[in-house]
């Protein structure tokens, strides 16, 4: 919205999109490479630090094409850099805790990260002064920085040679059993970004019987949405952290089909907003099993020796989802003109999905 205001064309902001999302790939796999090797999680994070800060400040200032791309590129590589690193030393700083709970925790924190930040963004664009954002993040990342300084993280398995974080094994024995997680991950991934941009357009266009909402309802939506996630995270992951990973898997899956069954059906009937709104409960309830199960998994089914490169592989179908499913979702709503057939389409999935918890429930 920014560039958009600065008269960025679309393809323009597009690019800069794809750039940082492409830089961000890179970075995840480069952050895994580091943590494999036994290097502390808080050098990653002290980098995607620096990175973030770089990028918020380039943009910040920027007016021209090649200013907007560089910051897009530092900041693409911040967030590849953070993610992996800052998974792995969750189990690494839990105990005593058991680490699916401090995963909870994390993913807690993360839903009231975003509600701030979407709650900041909205009030600077009501004051006009939306590029404040920029200094927002920058704030945030000093914070970040001044913790990890006075707090460093761990290394992965101590820091310790073969013994302490086991041995090298070839790619193909290590990343088998994660298969099926990664299939789940990038159908369940692709729910938030759906309910961040196809939804809106949706119920702006309207269904087959259902009219169509002005854009304030969209938000309010969105609004609503987050703020049941915020709401349930942490009950829900606490509930979870006690039982085995393959049952917050299939839950998630279970109740992703039901949300998006709801929003299908909403097309059909003239007071289809009543199953909208109802629709946000199991959809931030799935979301809410889904985030901290599906990490602690990737901890479970991966040796330590390779747990950077097997988290930096997960990060990855979050940004997977985020690129294809909006635009395979805007085709949709192209071709038929209404949602009914795309979230008919997503429930399918999520049902199909659960036949990849049986090899997460009995590996091997």
């Amino acid at each position: 919205m920014v560039f958009h205001r600065l008269h960025f064309s679309a393809s323009a902001v597009g690019l800069g999109l794809a750039v940082a999302a492409l830089v961000g790939s890179l970075a995840r796999f480069a952050s895994g490479a580091l943590l494999d090797q036994g290097r502390s999680c808080g050098v990653p994070v002290l980098l995607a630090g620096l990175c973030g800060a770089c990028g918020d400040g380039l943009l910040l200032s920027a007016s021209h094409l090649p200013g907007y791309i560089a910051g897009q590129v530092l900041l693409g590589m911040a967030g590849g850099l953070y993610w992996p690193a800052v998974e792995l030393a969750v189990p690494l700083c839990s105990p005593p805790l058991p680490s699916a709970r401090g995963y909870a925790l994390v993913r807690s924190a993360d839903a009231t990260g975003v509600a701030g930040g979407t709650l900041a963004g909205a009030l600077l664009a009501a004051l006009g002064q939306l590029r404040g954002i920029y200094l927002v993040d920058i704030a945030a990342v000093l914070v970040l920085v001044t913790l990890l300084l006075r707090r460093p993280l761990p290394a992965v398995g101590g820091g310790g040679g073969e013994t302490s974080r086991g041995r090298y094994l070839p790619m193909q024995l290590w990343i088998r059993p994660l298969l099926p997680l990664l299939g789940i991950a990038l159908v369940a991934t692709a729910i938030p970004a759906l309910m961040q941009s196809a939804l809106p357009l949706d119920l702006v266009r309207g269904g087959l019987a259902r009219s169509a909402q002005p854009q304030h309802l969209s938000a309010l939506v969105i609004w609503l949405q987050l703020g049941l996630l915020l709401l349930v995270q942490w009950p829900v992951g606490q509930a979870l952290a006690r039982r085995p990973v393959a049952v917050g898997l299939g839950l998630s899956l279970g109740l992703f089909s039901l949300g998006a069954t709801m929003l299908a059906l909403s097309a059909l009937i003239p007071q289809g907003m009543v199953l909208v709104v109802l629709a946000q409960l199991p959809i931030a309830l799935g979301e809410a099993a889904f985030l901290p199960t599906s990490t602690q998994a990737v901890v479970e089914l991966s040796p330590a020796r390779h747990g950077g490169l097997a988290m930096a592989l997960f990060s990855q179908c979050f940004a997977i989802s985020a690129l294809v499913s909006p635009l395979l979702a805007g085709l949709l709503l192209d071709w038929h003109a209404h949602g009914a057939w795309l979230w008919a389409l997503v429930a399918l999935s999520c049902l199909l999905s659960l036949r990849l918890v049986g090899p997460i429930r009995h590996p091997g």
